[in-house]
């Protein structure tokens, strides 16, 4: 799930070399970190959110066969 949500989020900033992704595993849980330059933070979330929250369902979407909870937190 880290490789992609960090290739999700490069595709989409212009300091693809700032953005870092970090995982934490908890039972059945994983909290996956998304860390962007500030000036990429507006193109991460999107207007209204629907950006974070496109990147949310895919990595759902993608979480569902391992039956697996998975979080995506975007940090400043």
């Amino acid at each position: 799930m880290k490789e992609l949500v960090e290739v999700i989020a490069k595709s989409l900033v212009e300091h693809p070399e700032e953005v870092v992704v970090t995982e934490k595993e908890s039972g059945k849980s994983t909290v996956i970190e998304l860390k962007v330059a500030q000036s990429d933070m507006g193109k991460v979330i999107g207007k209204q959110g629907r950006i974070a929250k496109a990147i949310r369902s895919v990595v759902k979407a993608a979480a569902s066969k391992s039956d697996k909870k998975v979080i995506v937190d975007i940090m400043q």
